[in-house]
């Protein structure tokens, strides 16, 4: 039943590669309270939401966090619906459980001038992985892509002629990217570097020196060691760069919708966070510039 739903999360709902193995480990975990660590054998239909409770419950008590607790929630509803709609339960009871209400915190950005001073900072322009990895950094910074989108960025679908990215996003769904002469050079040099010392290359965009494609823990270590000494951000990772775009985009007058369609969101309100940034930052400016906004009343 596990593998059966796994496998149409998969095919039907082009959940990703991350998605699957957060629910695999969920639904084992589930299984494993379920059966008191295997002694039974996992009858789905005869769980109660008291049951379903205990364990989301239990999980809560073991100090996991309040999004830890709200995916399980969500593995168990995907679950349990999928086994009604194939006939394994006659009822849903995880269709009453509710989820943990999260505080939204305001996403972490990188101000431009930090940014910018890592790309323009002086690099080795004879050390491959030099340019490939100031590339990341400007790439992500200047497109809003994911870290996923990076990584799985086809050659093909990168177009410097044309100044556009090709990116397949959440659920399969392509977007382009436009961008300016400034990315253009900098994917075509590192182009050039990477077909002259790379023979053998997989079909992604951004390769190892071993020919293969990048992983995630390497494009964080990336940003991070590019961030590291030079951004005051909390968190120095890819998404924080994603952040970076939107609100600068959006302090320099661009409009919500065009955002929303370069960063890739479905949901406009998902967008709209970063206008409260936005704001934020206006009201630092005003604080920290006028001459009468600290002057107390009486």
């Amino acid at each position: 039943m596990k593998d059966a739903f796994l496998t149409y999360m998969q095919c039907e709902l082009n959940s990703s590669a991350n998605t699957i193995a957060a629910y695999r480990r969920d639904l084992d975990q589930w299984i494993e309270f379920a059966t008191g660590g295997g002694r039974l054998e996992f009858t789905p239909q005869s769980y109660s939401v008291g049951d379903l409770r205990k364990w989301i419950l239990s999980v809560a008590r073991s100090g996991a966090g309040q999004t830890t607790v709200r995916r399980k929630v969500q593995t168990l509803r995907a679950f349990y619906r999928y086994l009604q709609r194939s006939g394994v339960v006659s009822q849903n009871p995880a269709s009453e459980l509710t989820l943990p209400r999260l505080a939204k915190p305001l996403p972490v950005f990188v101000r431009p001038e930090e940014t910018n001073a890592v790309i323009d900072s002086r690099i080795d322009e004879d050390d491959y992985e030099a340019v490939r990895d100031r590339l990341i950094v400007t790439m992500l910074y200047t497109t809003g892509m994911r870290c996923s989108e990076l990584t799985g960025l086809l050659d093909t679908a990168v177009d410097t002629r044309g100044g556009e990215l090709k990116v397949l996003g959440k659920r399969n769904k392509e977007r382009i990217i436009p961008f300016g002469a400034e990315l253009a050079q900098m994917i075509d040099r590192y182009r050039q570097m990477r077909n002259e010392l790379i023979a053998v290359r997989a079909p992604e965009f951004f390769l190892r020196v071993t020919g293969e494609p990048l992983y995630r823990k390497l494009v964080y270590n990336v940003v991070h060691g590019a961030l590291g000494g030079t951004a005051h951000a909390a968190r120095l990772s890819p998404h924080v760069l994603r952040h970076s775009f939107a609100t600068d985009m959006l302090n320099n007058g661009a409009g919500l919708t065009a955002v929303q369609q370069l960063l890739g969101h479905s949901s406009l309100s998902t967008t709209q966070i970063y206008t409260h940034i936005s704001y934020r930052d206006l009201q630092q400016n005003y604080q920290q510039a006028h001459p009468r906004a600290t002057k107390k009343g009486g």
